[in-house]
């Protein structure tokens, strides 16, 4: 079962920005690329660091701490094995973004 999570209203997330939210004490990120919208679990799945403030290359994302990379549309690494980031789909909702998360 899923639930959905209105994390914030459309104007606060302009095209090449980004916004964390937390929602039930978990990080999550939402990126506006060029008017598409992706979320990703903040944690990096190989050693926690917080990927909010990762380097952002066009639709990859390269982890603070390490350096991985990883494919926003995906959540996994480009042309490699290995972890993926945790996504999340989101919709606008009467003027909000929408997180809907597994239970």
């Amino acid at each position: 079962m899923s639930r959905r999570i209105p994390v914030c209203t459309v104007e606060e997330l302009a095209p090449g920005e980004r916004k964390l939210a937390f929602v039930d004490g978990r990080g999550i990120v939402l990126f506006n690329l060029a008017g598409v919208i992706h979320a990703i679990d903040n944690t990096c799945p190989h050693n926690g660091a917080a990927m909010a403030g990762g380097q952002l290359e066009g639709n990859v994302l390269r982890c603070p701490a390490h350096g991985l990379r990883f494919d926003l549309r995906t959540g996994c690494m480009p042309g490699a094995d290995g972890p993926c980031l945790t996504t999340f789909p989101v919709h606008a909702v009467d003027g909000r973004w929408v997180v809907s998360l597994q239970d």
